[in-house]
């Protein structure tokens, strides 16, 4: 027979599109082993379908494999399969797609596959992925034999303008991908691709669960058995991944030890998980999840660079392991694994599109999560308590981001309060203990329970016997603005607006009182106002002390001193509005303040010093500093000298 050969050019813009494919649209080049290895699966999988398909069609099954095949001496790697194998036209429209697609047209859709919101490229398609092997390769050689025909197809380029195809007749059915490697470079030893274990990192990594094995031969040399004999030298072939996909499994055909094992290695960690999820959905769109609850918060959980720790997988074949298209960031301690059947990808299998697919599964994926750790709230709730101690600060950040969890988020929320030192409250809880006439659900937010247990904002609630929840995490700073209620109750800062707890009747005994209070003290509010103008908007009486002299409320829908810190400190400037003075009347330094101005002088400094000494012991009792603390202090020392002479 003679040999039908063609040598073929690529169109003008070749050079220029295989730089964009090598350099624009790959970001590491060991991904050409993945896309190799993807498209000799692909082919075992249409082979196996074909002939349950095909009767006729006379072709061996019972081995079917991937063949990794490495000359170190001659620097070539080999990718083989004994798939379905193709034709010479097949090689023509698919190893060609660049060179019949080549000008911009290509060029342009590569682009668009970066930044478009739908991809023309799915993963498994072959002609634009098997490209990537030029990254690592100076010559690239295909022969291929399609099952059931008699003829296989050579096909050879080095990327460089041209390429050729010809007829063979001696070929073994399938496709085998012989890579002539780029010169060594001895700098560059964690790109050896002719090093045994760099190939083994590469297929544990990205090809582990491939359905199919992958094997490869390595040498083996055994040590003399006597002294001044010869070392033996064997070869034997090994299978480089486990092909064990735990997530296509039901739970009761995996044992918890796998499941421990799987988790420590796919998460990288070394506690034990605190749950097992799994998942599979049928119908429009299929996947399968296989997802874990740790039971211990990693190091960086609260740092900017986080990633989740879902491993995304299309049809076994890995595509990257921080896909937080899949999970929302208040769910980033959640690790696992989902392995989806139609997920379009862009032609490096890189970079996820925003799609109807993605958002779907992202939305059963966070339900699933969120349901199951309702469950543990009601049937393991020590392990809830532990998952809550641990990863609580970041599912309370869902409550600003995910409206559609909202309620439920609320609903498996856990908080301190003034009710018991070791003991969490659910809102729901709460709410059933509120007493007649509580109306509202009251919090404080602050750094510390012990810091807020000595809050004067507290006195008011402790004497009538409120519950007070105590949030301390940096994030209820933010949650508290955004959510306004819970099962109709409004949610109200302790810190924030007017206090009124009296009951009608109370009202009505203490209305005289206060209306007392009020025009004994009026001249007094009105000169604080004037004097800490600078500090304060306002100076008024307060119903919430009962044993401090004053205190600083912020209005209701301000923002709190704590929460313009967290912006400040995140590079955001925002306006802090001056706050309020409450004062206690029947506290005996406002009293004595009192009857003090009532008899001032004309200039009376020491006055004016009080003001800025309960000003800033208000914001002391808080937590916070006054905004000139030397002075503070100074003003300070002259009241205590003056108390020892």
């Amino acid at each position: 027979m003679t040999a039908h050969v063609e040598q073929r050019e690529f169109q003008a813009e070749a050079r220029q599109l295989l730089d964009l494919m090598v350099h624009s649209v790959y970001s590491d080049k060991d991904s050409f082993l993945r896309e190799l290895i993807s498209n000799a699966s692909d082919a075992l999988d249409k082979l196996r379908l074909e002939s349950l398909r095909n009767k006729e069609l006379d072709v061996d099954t019972s081995d079917l494999h991937i063949e990794l095949e490495v000359n170190r001496d001659g620097r070539t790697l080999a990718v083989r399969d004994n798939g379905i194998g193709m034709t010479r036209e097949d090689v023509v429209d698919l190893i060609g797609t660049l060179a019949k697609s080549g000008t911009a047209e290509l060029r342009q859709r590569l682009r668009d596959a970066k930044q478009a919101s739908e991809s023309d490229e799915l993963i498994g398609q072959f002609g634009v992925g098997f490209y990537s092997t030029f990254m690592v390769a100076d010559r690239v050689e295909l022969l291929t034999r399609k099952a059931g025909e008699s003829e296989a197809t050579r096909w050879v380029s080095t990327g460089d303008g041209t390429y050729t195809v010809e007829s063979v007749d001696d070929a073994p059915q399938g496709t085998s991908v012989t890579l002539h490697l780029k010169p060594e470079d001895a700098e560059d030893e964690l790109h050896d691709y002719t090093s045994e274990w760099k190939l083994r990192e590469l297929v544990k990594k990205y090809s582990d669960f491939i359905a199919w094995p992958i094997r490869m031969q390595v040498e083996r040399r055994t040590p003399p058995a006597d002294e001044g004999g010869e070392e033996t030298v064997s070869v034997e072939t090994q299978t480089l991944n486990s092909m064990k996909a735990l997530w296509a499994k039901s739970k009761d055909e995996v044992s918890e030890d796998e499941y421990k094992e799987f988790y420590k290695h796919i998460a990288h960690a070394w506690d034990d998980p605190l749950e097992v999820i799994s998942m599979k959905a049928e119908g429009t769109f299929e996947y399968q999840a296989l997802l874990f609850i740790p039971s211990h918060a990693p190091f960086d959980l609260f740092t900017r660079d986080a990633g989740t720790g879902v491993h995304l997988y299309v049809k076994r074949v890995f595509v990257t392991d921080d896909c937080d298209q899949l999970i929302p960031r208040y769910l980033r301690f959640v690790k696992g694994v989902v392995d989806a059947e139609d997920v379009s990808l862009n032609v490096s299998r890189e970079i996820l599109q925003q799609n109807r697919q993605l958002t779907a599964i992202r939305r059963r994926l966070t339900k699933k999560v969120l349901s199951t750790i309702k469950t543990l709230q009601s049937e393991r709730p020590q392990d809830y308590r532990t998952l809550w101690t641990q990863f609580g600060a970041a599912l309370k950040e869902g409550l600003m981001s995910d409206v559609d969890n909202q309620d439920t988020l609320l609903r498996i929320a856990s908080f301190a309060s003034t009710r018991g030192e070791d003991e969490l409250t659910t809102l729901a809880d709460y709410v059933q203990r509120m007493p007649e006439g509580q109306t509202q659900i009251f919090y404080a937010t602050g750094q510390s329970r012990e810091q807020l247990l000595k809050s004067p904002h507290l006195e008011a609630f402790k004497a009538k016997g409120y519950e007070v929840l105590l949030l301390t995490d940096p994030v209820d700073e933010v949650w508290t603005g955004s959510v306004t209620e819970f099962d109709g109750k409004p949610l109200q800062s302790v810190a924030k607006g007017e206090v009124d707890l009296d009951t009608e009747a109370e009202k009505a005994e203490h209305e005289a009182e206060r209306e007392e209070q009020q025009k004994d003290f009026a001249d007094l509010l009105t000169w604080l106002k004037e004097t800490l103008t600078e500090h304060v908007k306002d100076v008024r009486l307060s119903t919430r002390l009962t044993e401090s002299p004053a205190c600083l409320i912020t209005d209701n829908f301000g923002i709190t001193p704590a929460l313009a810190r967290m912006y400040r400190a995140s590079g955001q400037v925002v306006p802090v509005g001056k706050r309020i003075l409450e004062l206690n009347p029947k506290h005996p330094l406002i009293t004595g303040l009192q009857q003090a101005y009532a008899q001032r002088a004309d200039d009376d400094s020491a006055l004016d010093e009080t003001a800025e000494l309960i000003y800033g012991t208000a914001l002391l009792a808080e937590g916070d500093v006054p905004e000139d603390p030397a002075r503070f202090a100074s003003l300070i020392a002259d009241r205590l000298a003056r108390t020892v002479q």
